[in-house]
């Protein structure tokens, strides 16, 4: 594990913890990157607030949050920016100090913004999350995307295989089925959430800076009383452990020979003979059947112990006034299906003033209507930063058909 994975696990677990039991979709690495940006800034009681949470230093996690823009990962397109109605000379250090990757310029116009979003994000959201206001003063935003496909596309079975006992299995014709190979299968004991059945679906790897980056798409299901934030905890937990250990492992798994036969909380297990080369004369075999699914979230990030109150004071105390209102929200999308995983997320923290005085404005629109010139002027094997960092993390509770597109041959998106 990196020296991420604790800090962020907290994190998540407040987002997840307020989204509560429904429906939702969450980036919490999206928030945290916004937070672990503007911890230089902060000093005092704002440094303190910060830090709660981030869940580590404000050096360590700036640290980390360089070190993830400068070192993209090849199945995770990131980026950050930082637009200002004026250059503001109170933000000119910590401005500097930011990653070079970081965008800055001009606050933009709503167009702008929404049509950053599609572009950082693929077309995957279509609206910045917050509407530019005539007091906004700045806008710090992250956006985080990924469109994969599965290295070994799922099989379809109808959705009866679900079981007699899932409500779902009465709402959908078809789920998806593991194929023979290429996804792993088991039953692992956790402390948050007791023995539970993970799937996990490998993307089809991509190159990367050393090597090869990949990314893995863990699904975790208890026993139905089990409280959605203590799922989550145990997937990040299984997910990251699985996903930096070596390859194959698989954490938490318990000996289908060591559970009773029949029905368990999220499983059946079945004795049958077979000829088999095992020493003790004994095999095991897993598979997997769930449905598709897909998820839009927004998530208002300013309630106190998101951090976002804190970064505001931050920010404030550099322009001269501290308690300067401002605004925190989180637009995801996700979408599971046969051939893919896709999702992505825009984050956005805004800090506002009260309005300017009245005044007298002269605007000029320069036509370029006879020759003019224009000059153009130049100016994840190999255990990087982004290595077995969870990414996504969903409570799944409302599935979707799969579609019809789907029941031949992959669609070109995929």
């Amino acid at each position: 594990m990196t020296p991420l994975h604790l800090p962020l696990a907290r994190y998540a677990a407040r987002l997840h913890g307020a989204a509560g039991e429904a429906h939702h979709i969450a980036s919490p690495l999206g928030a945290w990157l916004l937070l672990a940006l503007t911890a230089p800034a902060a000093t005092g009681d704002a440094r303190a607030g910060l830090e709660d949470a981030l869940g580590t230093d404000a050096a360590t996690a700036s640290a980390a949050a360089h070190a993830l823009l400068a070192a993209p990962h090849p199945l995770v397109a990131a980026a950050t920016a930082l637009w200002e109605r004026q250059p503001f000379d109170g933000l000119a250090r910590w401005r500097a100090g930011l990653p070079e990757r970081t965008e800055r310029g001009p606050l933009p116009d709503q167009a702008a913004l929404d049509a950053w979003a599609r572009e950082r994000t693929g077309g995957l959201i279509e609206r910045f999350p917050m509407a530019v206001e005539a007091d906004t003063l700045l806008i710090l935003a992250s956006a985080l995307a990924t469109r994969v496909s599965w290295a070994d596309p799922f099989q379809v079975a109808p959705a009866d295989q679900l079981g007699a006992g899932s409500a779902w299995a009465g709402r959908l014709a078809r789920v998806l089925r593991t194929p023979w190979h290429g996804h792993s299968c088991w039953i692992a004991a956790t402390a948050r959430a007791g023995d539970v059945a993970v799937h996990a679906a490998p993307a089809r790897p991509a190159p990367g800076a050393d090597g090869e980056a990949g990314l893995l798409v863990f699904s975790v299901a208890a026993a139905p009383d089990v409280p959605a934030v203590d799922v989550l905890a145990a997937a990040q937990e299984l997910a990251v452990t699985a996903a930096t250990g070596p390859a194959g492992q698989r954490p938490g798994r318990r000996s289908l020979f060591d559970l009773p036969l029949g029905d368990g909380p999220a499983w059946t297990v079945r004795e049958e003979s077979i000829r088999t080369f095992a020493r003790d004369g004994r095999e095991e075999l897993a598979s997997a059947v769930l449905p598709c699914w897909s998820a839009e979230s927004r998530h208002d990030l300013m309630p106190a112990g998101f951090g976002f109150d804190a970064a505001a004071r931050a920010l404030g105390t550099l322009l001269g006034n501290p308690d300067l209102p401002y605004a925190a929200v989180q637009s995801v999308v996700a979408r599971y299906g046969r051939y893919g995983f896709e999702a992505a997320a825009v984050t956005a923290f805004a800090v506002a003033a009260g309005l300017p005085p009245e005044g007298v404005a002269r605007r000029a629109e320069l036509r370029f209507g006879h020759p003019y010139a224009v000059v153009a002027v130049a100016t994840d094997s190999a255990g990087g930063p982004w290595h077995g960092l969870p990414v996504y993390s969903a409570w799944v509770a409302e599935p979707q058909e799969l579609p019809e597109a789907e029941l031949a041959d992959p669609p070109e998106q995929w």
